[in-house]
């Protein structure tokens, strides 16, 4: 009850943050990045900045990576893939001091990478693998590097394809099986080790961003442009695990809890929104009056917090569960929390009950947008239904949710 989730506001940006990364191996440090071509590490509980890469890229820098608790992969749209180390020194070119009256560290010198790898076209994404020095990119094709050679050990292509790769991701568990999405609409499976597409399909609208779940790891989550996101299980492509609906726009960025039993989204309709593995609608949305379209999101390494870059430059920082109270609970709260929410399970098919935990307050665009939304789906439907009746016995049968994201799979 009374629930504010909006906790801080990490500035720093001049514009779109298009890409923020958790640190490894600590709670409190997240790496963030821009379309302003600017690096920035975070210290999220006193609110600084622990290090800033000011003109890391020449154009805007379109995905992150941490390769090892103090080094950071980054690629931009100027073709090149930097590779950072993070570790705060006081002397020689990347010194760093910390301001007298904000307490945040700021570069006196230019900080050089590590390493530079050259491309033949802008990059759209990266990763790196977890147990080896490999990192994959995603541009007009993907490509697997070794961080100790300049140039692509291998470059992955699927026949007959046309793709711009927009997101890509290493599997946690089977190191070298990668997943990627395109803007022809495509979900494909790579192994690196034969350096072939395993599965790829063809959905209705593109898919955004894709991530996989940290606990069960043949499970992915894919963000789409058709206001929805899916979870597949790769075992069996056929169709969908379960479809979650309740933006109404594209959905841009979406990322795992490290629980496995929630995940964050982002979307072009200017909200956030945190889901319950499994629960197809219900979501909690985020929102502020200055927020713009949100283009990225992740939760903490602790899973009570949950990370928003969007299009002004601002990244947020939210309480992943709106009414949960913050530092240290006695015995006695503890007790009181957990009947209070015994008592919403048990009464939660009450009429009563159901509408306040349904209800959602959101901006009045979205309340429009939504009606409209609604209108067209019932208009959709009515038709379906019509084209059933009035066609011969059997000949359509009414198409599942789960299936109807996926037109068709190559080979």
């Amino acid at each position: 009850m009374f629930a504010k989730p909006f906790m801080a506001s990490l500035e720093g940006h001049s514009d779109t943050v298009n890409a923020i990364a958790r640190k490894p191996d600590s709670l409190a440090a997240i790496a963030s990045a821009g379309a302003d071509g600017e690096i920035i590490l975070h210290d999220l509980p006193q609110r600084r900045h622990l290090m800033r890469l000011p003109h890391a890229h020449e154009r805007s820098i379109t995905g992150i990576c941490f390769a090892g608790p103090d080094r950071l992969l980054s690629c931009g749209a100027d073709q090149l893939v930097k590779l950072w180390d993070l570790k705060v020194t006081t002397d020689g070119d990347d010194a760093l001091v910390l301001d007298e009256e904000t307490g945040e560290g700021i570069n006196i010198a230019q900080k050089k990478p590590l390493s530079l790898y050259h491309g033949k076209a802008a990059f759209n994404a990266i990763d790196h693998h977890r147990a080896s020095p490999l990192f994959a990119t995603g541009s007009n094709v993907v490509q697997v590097w070794d961080e100790n050679k300049t140039s692509a050990i291998s470059n992955i292509t699927f026949a007959s394809s046309n793709e711009t790769v927009i997101s890509l991701k290493f599997n946690l568990t089977e190191q070298s099986v990668l997943a990627t999405t395109g803007t022809d609409r495509t979900f494909t499976l790579y192994d690196i080790r034969t350096g072939k597409a395993e599965r790829r399909l063809v959905f209705e609208l593109r898919a955004n961003a894709l991530s996989w779940s940290p606990m069960m790891p043949t499970v992915v989550l894919l963000a789409s442009e058709d206001h929805t996101l899916s979870t597949f299980d790769i075992r069996k492509l056929s169709t969908a695990t379960q479809v979650y609906k309740g933006h109404v726009a594209p959905v841009m960025s979406c990322d795992w809890s490290p629980t496995g039993t929630e995940f964050v989204s982002g979307g072009w309709d200017r909200t956030v929104r945190v889901w319950t593995e499994g629960k197809g609608s219900g979501s909690e949305p985020y929102f502020t009056k200055r927020m713009q379209r949100v283009f990225s999101t992740i939760f903490s390494g602790d899973a009570r917090y949950v990370l928003s870059g969007s299009d002004e430059g601002n990244i947020r920082l939210w309480k992943a569960h709106p009414s949960e109270k913050l530092g240290i609970l006695t015995g006695k709260e503890q007790s009181t929390r957990d009947y209070r929410t015994q008592l919403r399970e048990k009464w939660k098919y009450d009429p009563d009950v159901s509408r306040i935990e349904r209800k959602r307050f959101l901006p009045r665009a979205i309340h429009q947008t939504r009606k409209l939304h609604t209108t067209m789906t019932r208009a959709r439907q009515t038709k379906e239904d019509n084209r059933r009746i009035h066609s011969r016995l059997g000949e359509t049968k009414p198409k599942p949710e789960k299936s109807k994201v996926i037109i068709a799979e190559q080979s």
